[in-house]
């Protein structure tokens, strides 16, 4: 089993993660509904944002990831590597989809060092944002044919 600090640890990374894949799979949701008018895209994503916290439910309680979050102690926090640079909704959706589909892989992974069962649904979870990204990649490219 793991010990106490490195549980802390581990805590830290599923929070972060689970942050940075549901404000990934926000920004791609309201591109769904907003500007590709896609209802069945839209709640495909919603479902899997609640599938997220669903998941994390058997990891660590609420309290829990609260409690070791520290957000300003970041080491990572000023590191913009490409972030600031968006030229279409095509390259907004893209960095977002890549940002959750990495997030929801470090979830899977870090998942199998407290619950199996976790980590197989957060698999599940990474191979359907696959398939949204394919249908959602495609209904951008023909918007920006227009």
């Amino acid at each position: 089993m793991l010990k106490r600090a490195k549980t802390n640890s581990v805590i830290r990374i599923i929070d972060a993660n689970i942050n940075r894949s549901k404000e990934g799979l926000r920004v791609c949701e309201e591109i769904c509904r907003f500007i590709l008018d896609s209802r069945t895209l839209m709640l495909e994503i919603k479902k899997i944002r609640h599938q997220i916290d669903i998941g994390v439910k058997d990891l660590a309680s609420r309290e829990s990831l609260l409690k070791e979050r520290a957000s300003l102690k970041d080491v990572g926090e000023k590191i913009y590597i490409n972030e600031l640079r968006r030229n279409s909704v095509k390259d907004v959706f893209s960095a977002n989809i890549q940002r959750v589909k990495e997030s929801i892989r470090v979830l899977e992974e870090f998942s199998k060092l407290i619950n199996i069962k976790s980590a197989l649904k957060f698999k599940s979870v990474r191979y359907k944002i696959y398939e949204i990204e394919k249908k959602a990649a495609k209904r951008i490219s023909a918007l920006s044919a227009h």
